[in-house]
Order: structure tokens, then sequence, then C-alpha cells
């Protein structure tokens, strides 16, 4: 892995446009980039066919992770620079780091992006607001293997880099879209998928629904939870029930319990 050139000053404008991508989604948006910090974050971006514009890396730091040279064979003509470890310190948006970031380029995929199976397991989150409740939700998807996740009306940009760090590279293993509700509504009912919303009021025990077909589960905020529209567009309501004195549990967790009683179903179709 040959560098380019060594950053060693923390005013550089390259570090500085690299800070601002972090921090900003206006940035993100103006520019068309986002930051992957992380080897094994960016080998999954790598692999799924993102486009790497610039690689930042602290040898210090890299040095002590083998995994560092398998991005050798990924890369292809990136640009390379070499940071100091005081400016990688700088860049870096988590508190452990692995001495390797990039700015990489948005891949804005839609709806009619998805190519589905026959049957899809799909989990659709309305509003979700927190991008670390995102990213979990996104490992569960990537370990239940569903087919896509679709956002509704999102509060977060789906290259946050806090969303990618607690996905640890599940944004680039899962397909994910962002969208409205309606238009997610009527991508579903067009194609037969039927609708689970996960719902206190008026619902069956989640384990009473029939999952081996095309499925999709849909969620809502722990504050507010779904909207009307979704209720009304659903084939089924289901719940989790809950034993103790509390009637949620965390978006995250609740998502990974339905997408692994759609894995146990499917398992003895």
């Amino acid at each position: 892995m040959n560098t380019e050139l060594i950053i060693s000053s923390l005013q550089n404008a390259k570090v500085k446009n690299l800070v601002a991508l972090q921090q900003k989604s206006s940035e993100r948006r103006k520019q068309g980039l986002f930051v992957v910090e992380g080897v094994r974050e960016l080998i999954h971006c790598a692999h799924a066919g993102y486009e790497i514009e610039n690689l930042f890396c602290c040898r210090d730091i890299l040095d002590k992770n083998p995994e560092a040279w398998k991005l050798d064979s990924l890369i292809g003509q990136t640009t390379i620079y070499e940071v100091t470890q005081a400016v990688y310190e700088k860049m870096a948006y988590r508190g452990s780091t692995e001495g390797m970031m990039a700015e990489v380029k948005v891949k804005n995929r839609t709806l009619a992006d998805l190519d589905l199976p026959e049957s899809p397991l799909i989990v659709v989150l309305e509003s979700v607001e927190k991008p670390g409740n995102l990213g979990a939700v996104l490992r569960s998807a990537d370990a239940s293997k569903a087919d896509a996740v679709i956002v509704c009306n999102p509060l977060t940009d789906l290259f946050n880099p806090n969303l990618i760090r607690s996905s640890i590279g599940a944004i680039f293993t899962v397909p994910t879209v962002a969208c409205s509700s309606q238009a997610c509504m009527n991508f579903l009912k067009e194609r037969n998928i039927k609708i689970l919303t996960a719902q206190l009021q008026d619902s069956a025990p989640y384990y009473d629904s029939d999952m081996r077909g095309g499925t999709a589960i849909v969620m809502g905020t722990e504050s507010t939870g779904l909207t009307d529209a979704w209720r009304k567009a659903a084939d089924a309501h289901i719940r989790i029930p809950m034993l103790g004195q509390l009637d949620s549990l965390n978006v995250s967790v609740s998502a990974a319990i339905l997408m692994f009683e759609a894995v146990r179903q499917r398992s003895f179709k």
C-alpha cells in the first residue's frame, strides 16, 4: 500500500474537509461523499462496490492490524495519504481506531434498485431517529439474511458516521433504501408482500403470524410508534408479549426478535 503524501498538519485542508464530512450531513449531501472508518468496515464497503475516493492511513496504528492489507486488492487507483497519529486522532470519529479511514462516494439506492427474491424478508423502519438504533437493526438484518431494510421518512441520513460505526459495515452488506412511507406502502402492495406492523394495540403475538411468504416487518419509533397510515395498510398487527412492567423494547431488540422468528419459520417451510 503505497502512500502519496504524508500529512502532519492539523490545519491541512484535507483534514478539515474530512472532519466536516464526519460532522455535517449538509456537507455529505453537497459533496456526494461520506466517511468510512475502520478496516473491517472499509472491506465491506469495497466489496459492495462503493468507490473509495481518498484513503487516509496511520502506519503507527495500521502496523498492528494485519487485516488492513486485505484492502490492497480492493481499492484500485484510490489516492492514499499517510497521516501522523496526531492528525489521525483529530480526524477519527471513534474513540478506538484502527488506523484507516476513507472518503467514499455516495450511492443513492432507490426502491427500484432492490433485487428481491420470490419471498423476501424486509424490515421497514419509520422515522427512526437514532443512528445507533438503525445501525443495530442493520446488524441483525445481516445476521438473519434479510433481503432489504427500508427507512421511511428518515430523521438521519444513511451515511451518518455513527450509523456506519454501529452497523460495523452492515449498511454495505444489506440493501438499504430511504424513501417516504407512502412510496414504501405502494412498493410492498404492488409486489403482494405481506405487511406486519409491530404495535401494542389490536395485535396478536408475533409467533402466531405466518412469515414464510414475502413479508415486511414494519416498526416505528419507541416513543410514538407507527403512524395511522401504516396501521391501516397492514395485513396483520403483531406484538412481542411484555411480561414485566414496561411496555416496549428498544427498536433494535424488537427487530431482531421478529426477524429471527421469520428465520425460524422459514427453516421449517
